[in-house]
């Protein structure tokens, strides 16, 4: 074992401990990782507090829709108009409004269609050099505005800017006043599969591809995702006033609450699914499905409205040449979304909040998922609303739904998942857990961003991530075992070892990050994994989870609101924390340098005695902090309260223990004192000092994991304090009662280390020896400056 600074024989043990913490110091490092974060957060006002809640002057606008549009699919076109109330309560007068036109992200006059970068390759694909070309026809794409009209169809003054447009108001909108005016629109529905199989598997790709239409050839069906579809209003804040970033397709939604009605007119033959609750179910449903939907609102399990026979039979018919309007209400909520198509199996089951209130769980898909969803998807989506709201707040709307639409994009109350089967009706343990994770993660999302209600459009973490961290809690209650892609600290070290320049903080805009899923919903997830794990615990951590989602919930906060509660409802200083894991790049990489173990002298003439320790070491599977509470806790998943969720992959067990035997040498000291005074105080004692070094920037507690001889195991936990006035390096003692025969860094991997191999250290070498001797009766200390003898 190293021999770092030997400990002064003439030391008394009393002061032995404090002295050996102070020699470190002279080299110390401080700089400004414990520094408080007010010079980086927006300084709190009327409108947000400093405790991270709402102002006593806060204030949000408002903005009602009433919506009337028709699918046309034949020509692949929606025409809508609408008429938009919009009400100013801010203090301030506005001249003109902001709307988004999303779906001109498709349009050849948006800058997104140009600002990647491109190379030549030395072997280039087919797809590689189409890519390098204009697209074909994407001129006839985006919003066509026809006409811009006050309630009273006169006509209002406007300007378009890529996906933006400015309307000029009349007359200056006053605080406490609301304007109303109409617009007519459409647009042409872009084949979002073939687009996305065009760019290939990239962010950008499932950005552009949200919307519009997927072609069934096999059976000459169609399914219609209408997302981002009507000119809507721009978020208007007190933080950030008009939000009128373009929509690029990346940084996502900042919208305003308000109330919906929507009248959507489609062929007879289509099933419709859409954000809110149904008015007239009882003029566009037959008598037979009316009543399975009645039976639905009281079952315990999912009833089928639409059954598979039907939706087979409906896209093997003759299209239909009537149409039907189906008419939607939903009542504050920040955006709305539908989907149509004749290929829908459509189920539904209640799920009862804690307050009694009834939500209606369902689900929507084609034949072709129907092994996966018909078994999971509207049991994962009522899993979801229990969980989520066990970790915020109770769900407040009626309808909670699950879409198959091959990838993955969410919307209040309504969300497009993957999950489809094999041709053979098969599927595999990938596909089922890819559509469980991406149907919990967006019906999730509908408490953040759509009720916790944050600017996508500048942070993408702050939904993102913290709905990714949610959905893992989730996850594990659904499956104790369930393998997640976020969450257990480990699984980010691939991404926070990458090279500086490779890397961003999280608090990076949502257009400018490079590994947008690694930095937007990996590691903020993991970070509030940690901070729940390891900084705070589960239960101080889950009271200011609830009380931010309780304080936030329908407005709009920022991260500097998010970080101030936590702290506020916790009591403890994580400044640190977010300097550190959300504004840096710094990694965790604590290293355990060396280690001295000292072992007070019991004899006046010490003589070596030698002996071997066979320790026996296990190797198992890893099991991750959050998997052994939640056991620990006695939790049941839904897997172990529900049979029918268990299948081959379940149980499956591919893996084998084996044990095996390592023998350390090892060596014990005798008396170099008073016999019986020794033995009775310090015999049992030994000293071990262990020197870290902080090679990764990030400061971290330190979690030790000590073996004994006897083979008992002990964990230690230091505070992350103990970096505070040495950013950089620290020693620190601790005494055990029993040899050490291996420490190990973060046993659980909880803290994201991203380099294990400085982890460990087997105590292999003599131990130093130092002298204990009685001091002065003055107080005084023998000879301090006499190294200790080997």
């Amino acid at each position: 074992m190293n021999s770092h600074n030997r400990l002064t024989s003439a030391f008394l043990l009393a002061f032995l401990l404090p002295a050996c913490l102070v020699a470190q110091n002279p080299n110390a490092n401080h700089a400004n990782k414990f520094e408080q974060l007010e010079t980086i957060l927006p300084p709190p006002n009327d409108y947000r507090a400093w405790d991270g809640a709402p102002g006593p002057e806060y204030w949000q606008q408002r903005c009602d829709y009433d919506i009337e549009c028709t699918l046309d699919t034949k020509e692949q076109r929606l025409d809508g108009t609408e008429l938009i109330t919009y009400y100013n309560q801010s203090p301030q007068t506005l001249r003109y409004l902001w709307l988004q036109l999303d779906e001109n992200q498709h349009s050849p006059e948006n800058d997104n269609q140009y600002f990647d970068p491109s190379a030549i390759k030395p072997v280039m694909s087919e797809k590689d050099l189409r890519n390098l070309e204009p697209a074909e026809g994407k001129d006839k794409y985006g919003h066509k505005i026809e006409a811009v009209t006050d309630a009273n169809g006169k006509p209002l003054q406007y300007m378009i800017n890529q996906t933006m447009m400015r309307v000029e108001l009349p007359e200056p909108l006053k605080p406490g006043m609301s304007f109303s005016f109409r617009v007519d629109w459409h647009y042409y529905l872009v084949d979002r599969i073939s687009l996305m199989n065009l760019l290939g598997e990239s962010s950008r790709a499932t950005s552009l591809a949200r919307g519009g239409y997927e072609f069934f050839p096999d059976d000459g069906n169609y399914l219609y995702t209408i997302t981002q579809w009507y000119p809507r209003l721009c978020l208007y804040s007190d933080f950030t006033g008009w939000q009128t970033n373009q929509f690029t397709g990346r940084g996502e939604f900042a919208l305003t609450f308000g109330n919906f009605v929507v009248k959507m007119t489609v062929p007879a033959d289509h099933m419709v699914g859409s954000t809110g609750e149904c008015l007239n179910y009882s003029t566009v449903l037959t008598p037979t499905q009316m009543g399975r939907w009645k039976k639905a609102l009281t079952a315990e399990a999912p009833v089928e409205i639409v059954t598979l026979e039907e939706a087979k039979k409906a896209e093997k018919a003759k299209p239909a040449q009537e149409t039907k309007t189906w008419i939607f209400k939903a009542d504050n909520v920040r955006d709305f979304a539908w989907t149509a198509s004749r290929k829908f199996v459509w189920d539904a089951m209640p799920h009862t909040t804690e307050a009694g209130k009834r939500v209606m769980c369902m689900s929507y898909y084609g034949k072709e998922a129907y092994p996966i969803y018909s078994r999971y998807s509207t049991k994962a989506v009522a899993h979801t609303l229990n969980i989520y709201s066990k970790y915020s707040i109770p769900y407040p709307y009626p309808a909670a739904i699950s879409v198959e639409a091959a990838n993955g994009m969410e919307y209040p109350m309504i969300c497009f998942n993957p999950g489809r089967a094999e041709e053979d009706g098969t599927y595999t343990e990938m596909a089922k857990h890819q559509a469980i994770s991406v149907i919990i993660h967006e019906v999730g999302h509908n408490y953040f961003p759509m009720i916790i209600n944050s600017d996508e459009r500048q942070w993408a973490w702050f939904d993102e991530g913290i709905n990714s961290f949610v959905q893992f809690l989730a996850e594990r209650e659904f499956d104790n075992d369930y393998e997640p892609w976020s969450g257990p600290a480990h699984l980010i070290t691939d991404y926070m070892a990458l090279p500086k320049e490779a890397l961003e903080p999280i608090m990076t805009n949502s257009e400018n990050i490079l590994d947008y899923f690694a930095n937007a919903y990996r590691k903020p997830a993991t970070a509030l994994n940690i901070l729940r794990e390891t900084i705070l615990g589960r239960e101080l951590f889950d009271y200011a989870f609830r009380e931010y989602c309780r304080r936030w919930a329908f407005k709009h906060p920022t991260p500097a609101d998010f970080f101030r509660t936590m702290e506020d409802a916790s009591g403890v200083d994580l400044d640190w924390f977010w300097r550190g894991w959300f504004y840096t790049t710094d990694a965790v990489d604590i290293s355990l340098d060396s280690i001295n173990w000292y072992k007070v002298d019991l004899e006046n003439n010490p003589q070596k005695q030698d002996y071997t320790a066979t320790i026996q070491k296990r190797e198992k599977p890893f099991e991750d902090l959050s998997k052994i509470r939640n056991r620990e806790a006695g939790m049941k998943s839904e897997v172990d309260k529900d049979p029918a969720l268990r299948d081959f992959y379940t149980d499956y067990e591919p893996w084998n223990t084996e044990d095996s035997l390592v023998q350390m040498p090892l060596k014990l000291f005798e008396e170099t004192y008073s016999e019986k005074e020794k033995k009775q105080l310090f015999s049992d004692k030994n000293y071990y000092e262990l020197f870290f070094s902080n090679k990764g920037g990030l400061v971290m507690p330190v979690i030790l994991e000590w073996t004994f001889e006897d083979g008992t195991t002990e964990i230690e936990r230091v505070p992350v304090q103990v970096w505070r006035h040495n950013e950089k390096q620290f020693s620190k003692v601790f005494v055990k009662d029993k040899v050490v025969t291996a420490i190990r860094l973060d046993p659980y991997r909880e803290t994201a280390d991203i380099d294990e191999s400085n982890n460990n250290w087997p105590v292999r070498e003599v131990p130093s020896r130092f002298q204990v001797f009685k001091a002065h009766k003055e107080g005084k200390v023998t000879n301090p400056m006499q190294k200790a003898r080997p």
